[in-house]
């Protein structure tokens, strides 16, 4: 969805205020897009889903409302794979979306709609949201730089939502500064999120720049138990090294996370399954058939499942809160493959997302911890890898601090002469 009249009118109410020497933010005039799983006022939120209709979103959500009285500049709604559940965007609505490194493949997803358009130009940021990996895995996808703030840090509404207490809201974006700015407005609580952090008066720019010397960092590959490509391994672990030439120190740690899918199988298919049960069952046929054959999956997740589920969610967050106690951060991967074919199947036996989808990203929801994704380098295909970085809980601005130290030191730019040569061919 495209509002061009609405985004016309916005630009030139902002001009006006930097003529006058009263903008409302650094971010004043600046374009940016909203994923189509947050609400605009007045326009339809349509979750990439023939299931939904055209009614007008009756407010906006606190990020939107915030960006907003920033004096953002919004162009329109980004895609989305149906109702956001998986790490690829295609949808039996918006169709699929590509990646500007490569046509053939997928921006990553779900916030895969943003990602295309951040790494395309238009922009330089877009709104995205986190419910397992959805803006640190197209941003590993696509040279980005992606911020997933601690749980709560952005207010929410609705609310209400199956995933609501592991989706954290963000943007996409090519610089550390510009997510600092971001986060600068989009943060704090809001009356409608009960769950909402308090307000932090922190200006996440101030201390970007005084870096990680004498800092320990973990380094963990595989968590234990996944099995990244060796390219992606290889890459990740010179990103890593480049703390070391910062002033930290680096110690790649032992296993950390047992396999997540026989503890955390049921939040996923179960709440799948309740978004299941509010569609009408003559519109089934037209969803997403993997979305479909999950949520079906999802029928037979009983109550007792789901409280050891949620159980399990506890002991990893308590476990993890004490790893941090003896290291400042957690570096892995983002992804265990760089991105995948545009038409992969996901949860397929060739894609499953235990193992290939998001099996080093979900952690951070389940715990709520702030974690990042940051350009790791290119591989010999030209397709970028990210390397994330995993903060204590609600640390954010020490994972900042991180991401612009590592900026610094990486030498990664925009524009990237392969997003440009692929565009040209259009």
């Amino acid at each position: 969805m495209i509002d061009a009249e609405g985004a016309r009118a916005a630009a030139r109410a902002s001009e006006a205020r930097w003529r006058q020497g009263t903008p409302l933010s650094p971010l004043d005039g600046v374009p940016t897009s909203i994923k189509d799983t947050t609400n605009v006022k007045g326009w339809p939120t349509r979750y990439g889903s023939h299931a939904t209709d055209d009614t007008p979103a009756a407010e906006d959500a606190p990020a939107v409302e915030r960006l907003r009285t920033a004096g953002l500049v919004i162009l329109g709604k980004s895609a989305t794979p149906e109702f956001g559940w998986k790490a690829l965007t295609d949808s039996p609505l918006q169709g699929t979306t590509r990646s500007p490194w490569n046509l053939g493949h997928s921006p990553g997803g779900s916030s895969g709609g943003a990602s295309a358009l951040t790494a395309a130009g238009i922009g330089p940021l877009n709104h995205g949201n986190d419910g397992g990996g959805s803006i640190r895995i197209p941003a590993a996808h696509t040279g980005l730089v992606g911020l997933k703030p601690s749980y709560g840090r952005i207010a929410q509404h609705p609310a209400d939502s199956p995933f609501a207490d592991v989706i954290s809201q963000g943007v996409l974006s090519r610089t550390v500064l510009d997510t600092a700015l971001a986060l600068n407005v989009m943060a704090g609580p809001d009356a409608r999120d009960w769950r909402a952090l308090p307000a932090d008066p922190r200006d996440h720019t101030i201390g970007l720049d005084d870096g990680v010397r004498g800092w320990r960092i973990g380094l963990s590959l595989d968590f234990g138990h996944v099995a990244a490509d060796p390219e992606i391994r290889t890459l990740v672990a010179a990103a890593a090294r480049r703390f070391e030439a910062l002033g930290a120190h680096v110690e790649e740690v032992g296993p950390l996370i047992e396999p997540l899918q026989n503890a955390f199988e049921p939040l996923w298919i179960g709440s799948f399954a309740t978004r299941l049960r509010q569609i009408p069952t003559q519109l089934h046929g037209k969803l997403d058939p993997g979305f479909r054959a999950a949520a079906e999956k999802g029928l037979a997740v009983t109550l007792a499942d789901y409280a050891r589920a949620y159980e399990a969610k506890s002991r990893l967050a308590r476990d993890l809160a004490l790893w941090h106690r003896s290291f400042d951060l957690l570096l892995a991967p983002v992804t265990p493959t760089a991105a995948p074919p545009v038409e992969t199947l996901y949860n397929s036996e060739a894609f499953p997302r235990w193992t290939k989808g998001a099996p080093y990203t979900l952690p951070c929801n389940l715990t709520g911890q702030p974690a990042a994704s940051m350009p790791a380098g290119l591989t010999a295909a030209g397709l970028p890898v990210g390397l994330q970085i995993i903060g204590p809980p609600r640390a954010d601005h020490l994972v900042l601090r991180a991401m612009r130290a590592y900026e610094s030191a990486a030498g990664w730019s925009w524009p990237q002469q392969r997003v440009l040569d692929q565009l040209g061919r259009l």
